[in-house]
């Protein structure tokens, strides 16, 4: 298909600041001048100072618990330096439940509450060497990020080391707020929490990069591929013949789109709406 010329877009300012009454995210505060501000309103900013600290650990700080699991990557086929190296530097043990905290680097996905669940390290490296395949430039840092189904955070932690900006939207108000508590001791300037509806993308921040998605739908909703700039890439679990996912990698070129459907995956279902 061609691509569709559309007017500017005007980006929000870099990096986002919440308003002086916006403490928490809202997904019902009217906004002049947005379009959808039901969608737009749950944007977080990480420079803000905090009195959190780091919490102290539970035995699982050090630098070779993390070496391990990235060797272990590596000895899986990923081979990106940059996908490791963001791996290696993110605690993933700080996104995971106390209970589950012994499992947090074996190549396994995790539930994290509402039905969600974290992926497991291998499908996050995967995913992320594809993105980075497609669309990083030529100094090897991806531009700005989609990621759709924020989660715990732990994906949006491992894309701001590998990327200039991340907005990650989710449509689960208390995983939004987990992640929020999650990333902010970490004070991840390029990383812009927001809380709505994924399906719908975020078009403020469009054109994207790069677009990546944890959940999994009978097709790519149309706003992702129309936020999606030209010479990017969208890498998303779909439903294929049978009712299997698979990953696939959408190519947005000058003379259109291209679709290539890659190895069976299995992510939660993607939904619409907010709750």
């Amino acid at each position: 298909m061609k691509p569709t010329v559309k007017p500017a877009v005007k980006r929000p300012g870099f990096p986002v600041r919440l308003e002086p009454d916006a403490g928490t995210p809202s997904a019902t505060k009217k906004v002049a001048g947005r379009a959808h501000p039901e969608r737009d309103t749950g944007i977080f900013d990480f420079k803000k100072p905090t009195p959190t600290a780091l919490p102290s650990g539970v035995g699982l700080d050090s630098k070779a618990v993390r070496a391990r699991m990235v060797h272990k990557l590596a000895a899986q086929g990923i081979a990106d330096a940059q996908v490791l190296a963001a791996m290696g530097q993110v605690e993933r043990h700080r996104f995971v439940d106390s209970a589950l905290v012994n499992q947090a680097y074996e190549d396994t996905s995790l539930p994290i509450g509402l039905g969600q669940t974290i992926s497991k390290p291998n499908v996050v490296a995967r995913m992320l060497c594809l993105l980075r395949e497609g669309a990083a430039s030529p100094q090897g840092k991806l531009g700005r990020v989609l990621e759709i189904g924020t989660g715990c955070g732990y994906q949006a932690a491992v894309l701001a080391h590998l990327a200039q900006e991340v907005y990650s939207i989710e449509r689960l108000r208390g995983l939004h707020d987990k992640a929020r508590e999650n990333l902010r001791v970490f004070r991840l300037a390029n990383v812009h929490l927001l809380f709505g509806d994924g399906m719908a993308g975020y078009a403020r921040g469009a054109p994207y990069a790069a677009i990546i998605a944890a959940a999994g739908g009978e097709a790519i909703p149309p706003a992702w591929v129309e936020q999606l700039a030209i010479g990017g890439r969208l890498v998303a679990p779909m439903h294929v013949a049978g009712g299997a996912q698979a990953l696939v990698v959408l190519d947005k070129t000058p003379q259109g789109v291209t679709q290539t459907v890659l190895e069976a995956v299995h992510f939660v279902p993607l939904k619409s709406g907010t709750s």
